[in-house]
């Protein structure tokens, strides 16, 4: 437990320098030296492994605790409303949760160094993104020289009905902003995508070309799973005869390692993927703030984003490279990846229901074309 009062705590944290002035590591060193241990919140294990790296580097106490995004935010948002901070550092990748529950009440803070504001585009400074996970479109390679579908059309096709694999949208809110992402910034896209494929413009009563392929979609009953790994089990199995494609983490990718078959779906259209960024936020009434900026900084630098690199996340530092033997390769196709807005994550967080009911009708057969 912190042993700072509570009222003690919101004074250090809104008043400390540790909050006001540039980047010096030395000077957060010494404040970071007589505050209480850091503790970081992640949806990854290897937030562990982070932490404590981190405390080894600088002589501090900290803990790295693994945790989904759900629970996270509901921990830290409970320990703000009763001002019993015990939270420092959360890392989150659903982001349009996390702006409507910890940005706009105000429980957390974003921080960029100062000497990497000019090494993360700005778009990724405020509030800060820490790093771009990639989703992307997946075939097994011991069933096929290359992807057998270049259009995400083609996964609405009767030959593919029940062969396409993802994680539920119902279950997991990544995919409903992914449709909401797409409608706002890629329907041209989406649309021209249509037209390449078939040989003909889209005419839909839907509201937009996003709509129509994400009820196409669901139309086509693809195979929903709870997680990434069942998607990299149904489409990369060793033994599988069956075809499958599929959308997961390049995290999965590591296991061609232990005999699975997965390849990126490089030519697919009108994206191989898509970006789904990370915040890395302070709590603001945390009683480590200096130990937070000091924290905050490392997981920029190189050496303190590795562990999360060989799964191929990026970090939003331009100068930390993706490493080589990244088991996927995502790196090369980094350019036909699409990117999350993180300016329109609140419009995700609102159409998030009505995108989970379009997927529930059109599953179940009651909507139309």
């Amino acid at each position: 437990m912190k042993s700072l009062p509570y009222i003690a705590a919101l004074t250090t944290a809104l008043t400390s320098p540790a909050f006001a002035d540039g980047f010096d590591e030395a000077g957060l060193l010494a404040r970071a030296k007589t505050e209480p241990a850091l503790t970081v919140y992640d949806s990854t294990g290897k937030i562990r492994e982070q932490a404590a790296a981190f405390a080894k580097a600088y002589g501090l106490q900290a803990t790295g605790t693994k945790a989904k995004a759900p629970q996270i935010i509901k921990i830290v948002s409970g320990e703000a409303k009763a001002g019993n901070v015990q939270a420092d550092v959360v890392i989150l990748s659903d982001l349009p949760a996390a702006t409507a529950q910890l940005i706009k009440p105000g429980y957390v803070t974003s921080y960029v160094p100062e000497d990497m504001v000019g090494k993360i585009d700005a778009r990724y400074q405020s509030p800060l993104v820490v790093s771009n996970a990639p989703v992307v479109w997946a075939y097994n390679t011991g069933l096929n020289q290359s992807c057998p579908v270049d259009n995400i059309w083609a996964l609405t096709d009767p030959e593919w009905k029940g062969h396409v694999s993802m994680p539920d949208p119902q279950a997991k809110a990544m995919y409903t902003d992914w449709f909401n992402q797409l409608a706002m910034h890629y329907d041209a896209q989406v649309a021209a995508a249509y037209e390449a494929h078939y040989g003909k413009p889209l005419k839909t009563g839907f509201a937009s070309a996003t709509e129509a392929f994400v009820a196409a979609l669901a139309a086509n009953q693809p195979l929903l799973t709870n997680s990434d790994s069942d998607v990299a089990a149904a489409v990369g199995a060793p033994d599988t005869t069956e075809n499958f494609i599929g959308i997961m983490s390049t995290a999965k990718f590591r296991e061609n390692e232990n005999g699975m078959k997965l390849g990126i779906c490089a030519s697919m259209s009108p994206m191989v993927g898509l970006f789904y960024p990370s915040f890395m936020l302070t709590m603001t009434r945390t009683d480590s703030p200096a130990a937070a900026k000091l924290f905050t900084h490392y997981m920029l630098t190189e050496a303190g984003w590795a562990p999360q690199a060989v799964d191929g996340k990026m970090s939003t530092n331009r100068e930390n490279a993706v490493p080589a033997d990244e088991p996927s390769g995502v790196a090369g196709y980094a350019d036909k990846m699409l990117n999350y807005d993180t300016a329109t994550s609140g419009d995700d967080w609102v159409a998030r229901q009505d995108w989970q009911d379009l997927w529930a009708l059109a599953r179940a057969g009651q909507l139309g074309q």
